[in-house]
């Protein structure tokens, strides 16, 4: 598929804006926004014309029946794919939406299947692993365990302090003072009490990026062993005995964004640190430590490519519709997320 790719976007807010459109529209030989929807209609005209966009609908059905798309970008709250994703799936288009896919395991399940039933790509935005550093990190990961020239791989270590998200990137957004939509959210799962269901939610929200880059690090999967209490650290190991760690709010920061991750062989290391997840067109910094005992011991920064982990996303998507290479993360993965977070909060809360 050599032609640009028409894309209809489901959802035109903040996230949808800053995360996701205003990077598409940059991708003029590759991609065109063909059609939005929105039940907010001013703000979906006003979003229409800055770029310039032909077609405006009050809903995700309207647009399916009237456009011509090859593929949506859905950005909706994940409370709401139950009632967004069916239909575009069954529609046959190819869909992405924001991570997590759903919020109970089981609602995760029947939509991954419901992509396969119908021949869809569904690919969920875990944009970790678009990121410029991330790449580059996986694919020396996977050298390094090929080879074994720096031994076994010992840790994957994650930490994930809460702070500024944003980085300077929330400007030039349009905003509407149309009332919200009402939603008929999927609750939380009911094997869950309200306080269990209120900490899933919570962790899946926030956490979920990191249970995903764990997977794509380790390079296969992992179970939970351990949950701390208070919820600071998670441990994990994984299919062939590696160990990894979450830690997660080990501290707050407040104009800052310290997001990194350590991966440890026995003989050298490879660390990524990632700019605030809006932070515009800035790929995160890896560093790479050697040493092997064939030479002076060596630490090293390789020089990333400026590009945001969000617009390289949005070009992985489109190399995914065409059939260039495989999306970084399809639907019957993110379903596995979920599993490690529901086993998280059980084993934490004893549920």
């Amino acid at each position: 598929m050599s032609k640009k790719i028409k894309l209809g976007f489901v959802g035109a807010g903040f996230m949808g804006q800053k995360a996701h459109m205003s990077n598409y529209a940059a991708l003029t030989d590759l991609c065109e926004i063909r059609a939005v929807a929105d039940p907010r209609r001013k703000m979906a005209e006003n979003v229409a014309r800055r770029y310039g966009i032909p077609e405006v609908y009050g809903d995700h059905r309207e647009l399916l029946a009237k456009s011509d798309v090859d593929a949506i970008v859905a950005i909706q709250p994940y409370s709401n794919h139950i009632n967004v994703v069916p239909d575009i799936l069954r529609a046959g288009k190819a869909l992405f939406t924001e991570k997590p896919i759903a919020v109970a395991v089981e609602t995760g399940e029947r939509l991954a299947a419901l992509a396969k039933e119908n021949n869809v790509l569904y690919m969920v935005g875990y944009h970790k692993r678009s990121d410029p550093a991330m790449e580059y990190a996986k694919r020396l990961a996977d050298e390094w365990r090929a080879t074994g020239e720096y031994g076994r791989l010992r840790l994957v270590r994650i930490t994930m302090p809460p702070g500024d998200w944003i980085g300077g990137g929330g400007h030039g957004v349009i905003g509407s003072d149309e009332p919200y939509p009402a939603l008929q959210h999927e609750p939380f799962p009911a094997y869950f009490d309200e306080k269990s269901g209120r900490e899933y939610n919570g962790f899946v929200n926030y956490y979920i990026h990191q249970v995903n880059a764990m997977r794509f690090l380790l390079g296969e999967p992992y179970k939970v062993t351990y949950a701390e209490k208070s919820g600071v650290l998670m441990v994990v190991e994984s299919q062939s005995g590696v160990c990894g760690t979450l830690e997660m709010a080990p501290y707050n920061t407040t104009v800052d964004w310290q997001e990194s991750y350590l991966v440890a062989f026995e003989r050298g290391y490879i660390k990524v640190d990632l700019p605030a997840p809006l932070a515009s067109q800035q790929a995160g910094t890896v560093t790479v430590m050697r040493d092997n005992s064939k030479g002076e011991p060596t630490i090293t920064q390789p020089v990333m490519p400026r590009v945001h982990s969000m617009r390289n996303q949005a070009i992985n998507f489109i190399a995914a519709v065409k059939g260039e290479r495989p999306a970084p993360c399809l639907a019957d993965e993110a379903v596995e997320d979920l599993k490690v977070a529901r086993d998280y909060i059980r084993l934490k809360n004893g549920c």
